[in-house]
């Protein structure tokens, strides 16, 4: 499980980052693709079932999670309703996965509870995304 180390400052150098280490140059699409995967199989479900609810074909879904193709924003939108996870979260642990990857702390994003007592983090669900586990930083 890959762990977050949460700090404000998007273009500070990550200080878990070697220096060495050249910033990867990462691609949206794998990113998107990893995470939709991982949603999906946290919740033990297959391309099929994914698919079939999402309404679309099972080897466009399977090229998505590959990332080997770019969804549009409808298309992304349905998967994610199909995982029953808002798209906005799906993105944003993607944006995060990115900032990482590429060498940049991720925002300090400051829990608090909601008007029904759900935490939320600035105004969304606290729950970590895919193989994700969120802590802070002193």
């Amino acid at each position: 499980m890959m762990k977050l180390n949460l700090r404000p400052g998007v273009n500070r150098p990550h200080e878990d980052v070697q220096s060495d280490m050249e910033p990867q140059h990462v691609l949206l699409r794998h990113e998107l693709g990893e995470v939709l995967r991982a949603y999906r199989q946290r919740q033990g479900r297959t391309l099929r079932e994914v698919s079939s609810d999402a309404r679309v074909s099972l080897g466009y879904l399977s090229e998505v999670e590959r990332g080997q193709k770019e969804a549009s924003s409808e298309l992304l939108d349905s998967i994610a309703a199909a995982l029953n996870v808002p798209l906005s979260h799906v993105l944003r642990v993607v944006a995060d996965r990115m900032d990482i990857r590429e060498g940049r702390a991720v925002p300090m994003r400051v829990p608090r509870k909601g008007a029904d007592g759900v935490k939320t983090v600035s105004g969304h669900s606290a729950v970590p995304g895919p193989g994700l586990e969120l802590s802070t930083v002193a």
